[in-house]
């Protein structure tokens, strides 16, 4: 009787160990890739400013503890997209009209 006992008992501490383990595996792995994806940011972002050498090092440092706002900078093109767009909101146009319009405004 003791035996069986103890067969349940190592039964049901495996069991709990089991179910637990992929929850543990799950976090570290999800941890690990918002690790990845700050770094990942953060590397785009000083690409995106041309930083090399120590001044990169220092801007990476400083945007994987936080301090860097996530906020990428619009490149010209972005930012001419963005103005087209808030005019032709402004003049209300919609359709063909729009289409070329913005056209016309991205070409410059």
């Amino acid at each position: 009787m003791l035996t069986m006992v103890r067969a349940v008992s190592v039964v049901a501490v495996l069991s709990i160990t089991s179910a637990a383990m992929p929850l543990a595996a799950y976090a570290a792995e999800d941890a690990r890739t918002k690790q990845q994806e700050l770094m990942g940011t953060c590397n785009r972002m000083a690409t995106q400013k041309e930083m090399k050498g120590d001044d990169r090092k220092k801007f990476m440092s400083a945007c994987l503890k936080g301090e860097v706002p996530m906020a990428p900078a619009r490149t010209p093109q972005q930012e001419r997209m963005a103005s087209c767009n808030a005019e032709a909101g402004t003049k209300a146009l919609k359709g063909d009209d729009r289409k070329k319009f913005m056209s016309d405004c991205l070409k410059g």
